[in-house]
């Protein structure tokens, strides 16, 4: 993944033992099923890679684990990037292949 690329988000579930903390750093959250565009994406000290999204901003704030102050960012393995055709014809090409695909699928079945 990086800064540019659509992403959707397939998990937002906040660990109960974390969500006090959560709370605190994050004024807004992400949300199951939601797309989203990467903005930058945070090495955070290599303890965990994490994401910045256009469609979410919240305030910096200090984190001690990596020692610095940073918008909070959403770690990236609650991502999973969304693949689009880049062109419409690319777009029509595989919407042709998968109507070939399903055409054979039919004459198998028959």
């Amino acid at each position: 993944m990086k800064p540019g690329d659509k992403v959707i988000c397939i998990n937002d579930k906040i660990d109960p033992d974390k969500s006090a903390e959560i709370r605190q750093d994050f004024e807004i959250w992400i949300t199951r099923d939601k797309e989203y565009t990467i903005r930058e994406i945070l090495d955070n000290g290599g303890i965990v890679t994490g994401v910045l999204l256009d469609e979410v901003h919240n305030f910096p704030k200090f984190f001690k684990l990596i020692n610095r102050y940073q918008e909070p960012a959403f770690a990236i393995w609650r991502f999973r990037k969304l693949q689009y055709a880049s062109s419409p014809a690319e777009a029509e090409s595989e919407v042709e292949e998968l109507v070939k695909q399903a055409e054979e699928l039919i004459k198998i079945e028959r």
